[in-house]
């Protein structure tokens, strides 16, 4: 299988930065982009940071030890501030705030040239395959205070 890390974008001290270019699917009727899909461009943030510290989703799934578990969004306050448009080049900044139990916190910005177009407080809890929340981990754990 071939990897490209660069479709995971990048890991600079204490935040994960990704590339998205909005395409015109990602915008509404007024060639703004559609609310929803800032949600959509942090989780991809989200996900590409832990592909990045080797946490996996699919791993996840299908864990050989730890049984079948997965992240969820428990919160997500949300400010919108300015629209990105059709073409414009963002970048999706995550940071992890703290990390407890079966719990991260985390600050997410979609950002054009350093401009912050949208910002999100995110509260994730890792859960089980009934929806229980689960402890991180050792090695999850452990890949995890890297960041």
């Amino acid at each position: 299988m071939t990897e490209w890390k660069d479709l995971a974008g990048r890991i600079e001290k204490d935040r994960h930065v990704l590339p998205v270019r909005v395409y015109y699917e990602d915008t509404d009727f007024s060639g703004a982009v559609y609310h929803a899909n800032y949600l959509k461009f942090c989780e991809r943030g989200r996900s590409d940071c832990l592909r990045l510290l080797g946490v996996h989703h699919h791993e996840m799934h299908w864990h050989e030890t730890e049984g079948r578990m997965g992240f969820v969004v428990r919160r997500m306050l949300c400010d919108f501030r300015k629209p990105a448009r059709i073409d414009d080049l963002l970048e999706i900044e995550t940071r992890f705030r703290e990390m407890r139990g079966a719990r991260m916190e985390l600050d997410q910005k979609v950002l054009r040239e350093c401009e912050t177009l949208f910002a999100a407080q995110v509260t994730v809890v890792l859960v089980d395959a009934a929806g229980r929340p689960k402890r991180f981990p050792k090695a999850m754990a452990e890949a995890l205070k890297t960041f």
